[in-house]
């Protein structure tokens, strides 16, 4: 009896940590199927972001937008290449995984602005930010296929 009562334990548990967590599983799922990366990405820009902005991004990414999803995209982009490793191997190395999925080269300020928004608890230095699209821009990104703001969408005009 006592083994039955702790299997059905078992089971709300698990049932409830799936359902608590179904929103963040297909959020991180969909950015992880766009780029053809491994879960731990995501899910460790996401406890970087700190529970307020980590939610905020799994907001972002659960609008179905695959203009959300190229701009998420972007914001693991510069997490990897701006904070975690500055390495020319691993610049290379994320470049090549926004190629494969198809997205743009190129880093735009509305990029860099949703990446600072995202990534505040953090707080990376925003003009250490600009300068490194800067260099990124001018090594993978021709001049004419860089957008002003691209289509990038403010989480703060969908708070509003």
């Amino acid at each position: 009896m006592i083994w039955l009562m702790l299997l059905t334990l078992a089971i709300v548990f698990f049932i409830g940590f799936r359902v608590l967590h179904s929103r963040t599983r297909r959020a991180v799922k969909a950015l992880t199927r766009k780029l053809n990366i491994d879960v731990v990405w995501v899910e460790s820009l996401i406890a970087m972001m700190g529970k307020n902005a980590g939610e905020e991004f799994v907001d972002y990414l659960t609008d179905d937008n695959d203009a959300h999803l190229a701009n998420a995209a972007s914001v693991l982009l510069i997490y990897q290449t701006f904070i975690v490793d500055e390495s020319e191997e691993n610049l290379i190395a994320w470049q090549a995984v926004m190629r494969k999925a198809h997205l743009p080269a190129a880093l735009s300020i509305g990029h860099v602005r949703l990446a600072l928004s995202f990534l505040r608890e953090i707080e990376p230095d925003a003009q250490e930010m600009h300068a490194f699209r800067q260099r990124y821009n001018a090594r993978f990104a021709p001049e004419e296929e860089i957008p002003a703001n691209g289509n990038v969408f403010s989480i703060h005009s969908r708070l509003h």
